[in-house]
């Protein structure tokens, strides 16, 4: 008790000693060129691409074998993802990625959903102040305005070789000529048949002939084939004006929500400065806010870079580990929002001392209870969004998070456009210090906002080491930002990119105090451990979809890899 009463008094010292520096609001320009000094001499001479759908993955292959790059393979992938896989991402929702250019760019761009500027919390909140779960999770008011397509329109004009028009080819041609539904969307489509069926276009979309599609049926889209082309013709005008974003409009304030058309012209695409740790001779270039993932990664093995976990069995190493979430989860909830509204203290949240502190707090054998710390409740974390993983034949390098939010996002579709759209309000704080469907929490930083992103788990990332490159990210929830965690250090242990997505994965958030756990994920002795620790231990499915691609620099060779829990993944390198 002395031990964790005195942890307090380490970190009062260092908040009260430290000289704070604070990330700036609003910036007004995109950041400056990383400095060429961390471009890779050397070039792959091929490809690869990893994704949770094997359409995706070969319409990737395929434009570069046009000519593309791996920027324009990212537009290809993520717009045919939109066609094949709506119940993890689309145009109707948003996107995050790191990119690192081989010429030794590095950049974050945050195509994150924003609030409408006509948001009123009142419309997300019951007469008696609890969240109204269903305005935040369903229909036009869940919807933040997206930001997939401005996202794509600013690949495409800064970082791409080809057209846009040329890179939504493939996923236009998909939606026109039809595709077999695998069975992850089938199931989707089923768990929210109810909520579809309130949304006469969502009903056209989702259930033709008035029931889910079934396996082996051809599926086709049409209507998005149009708004796609639209975009590819057009750009950001051809989705966030003129006919679509007419549509948009329409169809959201017919049904009952708040957008104008001044929201949809107004989106804007931000380049940001990506978060770099360095750990153990890796050096680690994630996501930074309105990403909650790459600071509480960040911040998680700065705590860990203080132990040798080589040396300890697995249940110590699986304790460090499981501690330092803890405390990193705390710091997501207390501090992060969107950076051009909210001031957060990055500089220590990200510094080795104030690690070092939390590292103090950790007792060597025995669980910190998170009722040590500020008290909530949580519940349990999704297993949504879609990530992929893009290196191409001259070396750059595209790791990109994409997202509606919860499985088949708000389950409106704006008539007449086939864009589903997210239901990402609910990733806010709607009301402080209670969960939203993910059980995070969260506090005035990243309340609602006119304009304002919500914060966000998507953790992209990517991991350079003196004779490897990894590209890492992930769906799930909150779990995201464990799993991209434990991704990295298995790359980092020298696994190849089948053995670091096949992994078995554990979890810990602050609140609930437990472990969620994949079944196997513990052998007999370290369950057993753990349990004597004080840890409670849960097991839950699903669990994934990870997406990795590795550059192995010494034979230059590169190894795709899609997560083995999605049988329609598809890592592929030609």
């Amino acid at each position: 008790m002395k031990h964790l009463l005195n942890w307090r008094v380490t970190l009062l010292a260092l908040l009260v000693s430290s000289s704070v520096a604070y990330a700036d609001s609003r910036p007004s320009a995109p950041p400056a060129a990383t400095s060429p000094t961390h471009a890779i001499a050397q070039r792959p001479g091929h490809a690869g691409v990893a994704s949770a759908n094997f359409h995706a993955t070969e319409a990737g292959l395929e434009v570069m074998a046009k000519g593309g790059n791996a920027f324009d393979a990212a537009i290809a992938v993520a717009s045919t993802l939109s066609i094949v896989e709506p119940e993890s991402s689309g145009i109707g929702g948003g996107f995050m990625a790191v990119i690192h250019r081989a010429d030794g760019h590095e950049v974050f761009i945050d195509a994150r959903e924003t609030a409408p500027a006509s948001v009123n919390l009142s419309d997300y909140l019951n007469k008696d102040g609890t969240p109204n779960r269903d305005n935040a999770l369903n229909g036009p008011l869940s919807a933040g305005i997206p930001g997939e397509p401005a996202g794509l329109a600013w690949l495409a004009a800064h970082y791409g070789k080809l057209p846009l028009k040329d890179s939504l080819a493939p996923a236009i041609r998909i939606a026109r000529d039809g595709f077999k539904p695998d069975g992850r969307l089938i199931n989707a489509i089923t768990e929210r048949e109810n909520e579809i069926r309130r949304w006469p276009a969502s009903v056209a979309k989702y259930l033709p002939g008035d029931k889910p599609p079934v396996a082996g049926e051809v599926w086709r889209d049409p209507d998005q084939a149009h708004t796609l082309e639209l975009l590819g013709e057009h750009g950001f005008d051809g989705f966030y004006r003129g006919e679509t974003g007419k549509k948009l409009v329409d169809a959201v304030r017919a049904a009952g929500g708040n957008w104008t058309a001044k929201d949809l012209e107004s989106y804007q695409v931000k380049e940001r400065t990506p978060i770099t740790v360095d750990y153990r001779g890796y050096r680690v270039v994630t996501a930074p806010p309105a990403s909650s993932g790459g600071v509480a990664v960040a911040e998680i093995l700065n705590i860990l870079a203080g132990y040798d976990l080589t040396r300890l069995d697995d249940a110590h190493r699986t304790h460090l580990v499981i501690e330092a979430m803890r405390r990193a989860f705390r710091d997501h909830n207390d501090y992060l929002g969107d950076p051009d509204f909210v001031k957060m203290p990055l500089d220590m949240l990200l510094s080795p001392y104030y690690a070092a502190g939390l590292r103090m707090t950790i007792l060597p054998d025995k669980a910190t209870p998170s009722s040590m710390l500020p008290a909530s409740i949580g519940v349990d974390p999704g297993m949504h969004t879609t990530h992929f993983s893009v290196i191409d034949k001259d070396g750059n390098i595209a790791s990109i998070t994409l997202t509606v939010n919860y499985t088949m996002g708000s389950t409106f579709v704006a008539a007449g456009t086939g864009v589903l759209l997210n239901d990402e309000m609910d990733d806010f704080a709607l009301v402080p210090n209670k969960p939203n469907v993910y059980g995070l929490l969260g506090s005035a930083a990243n309340a609602p906002a006119p304009g304002k992103r919500m914060l966000s788990s998507m953790t992209p990332s990517i991991v350079f080491g003196a004779d490897r490159v990894g590209v890492i990210g992930s769906p799930g929830g909150s779990t995201i930002i464990t799993q991209v965690l434990e991704g990295i250090l298995a790359f980092m242990d020298g696994k190849d990119a089948a053995g670091i997505v096949a992994q078995k994965r554990f979890h810990h958030q602050y609140m609930p105090d437990r472990v969620d756990m994949e079944p196997g994920a513990f052998d007999a002795g370290t369950a057993d451990a753990l349990t004597r620790m004080g840890y409670t231990l849960k097991e839950r499915n699903p669990w994934g979809y990870m997406n990795v691609v590795t550059w192995d620099l010494k034979a230059n060779k590169l190894d795709a890899a899609s997560d083995p829990r999605r049988e329609s993944g598809l890592g592929k390198v030609q």
